[in-house]
């Protein structure tokens, strides 16, 4: 039955927008990362991203297409780049799936930028990448 499956809850693991400098030094971009916050690593993480909501002046559905990151193992207290992410998709909910193993158990969770949240008002530092940004 239902009560009966084990649904971990994912503790310690973030998401973050951070705008930082391109490579070339020439221009502020924004890039996503995972984050693991536990001492311990995690195995095996796969990042599921998508961008859905509405356009605000004619009303009608809008969505990017989804893309699927593989992106391995990442040590305790480290962090790892997921993909860029354009402004023109914030005034979208912008959705991360992140799903790893930790030992034997897999784990997932859905983090949710939601629409018009990355922004200069919302950024903090963000632990471990100890760099200005939004996190979740």
């Amino acid at each position: 039955m239902k009560k009966d499956i084990n649904i971990p809850t994912v503790e310690n693991i973030s998401v973050a927008v951070i705008k930082e400098m391109n490579e070339e030094k020439t221009a502020e971009v924004y890039n996503v990362y995972l984050i693991n916050q536990k001492d311990t690593l995690i195995k095996n993480a796969m990042v599921s991203s998508k961008g859905y909501g509405e356009n605000k002046t004619t009303g009608e559905k809008v969505k990017t297409s989804a893309l699927r990151h593989f992106i391995g193992d990442i040590d305790g207290k480290d962090f790892a780049k997921i993909e860029p992410i354009v402004e023109d998709v914030f005034g979208l909910n912008n959705e991360y799936w992140v799903s790893f193993y930790q030992g034997s158990q897999v784990y997932d969770k859905k983090f949710i930028f939601l629409a018009e949240t990355i922004c200069e008002e919302n950024m903090i530092n963000v632990p471990v990448l100890n760099k200005r940004g939004v996190l979740i």
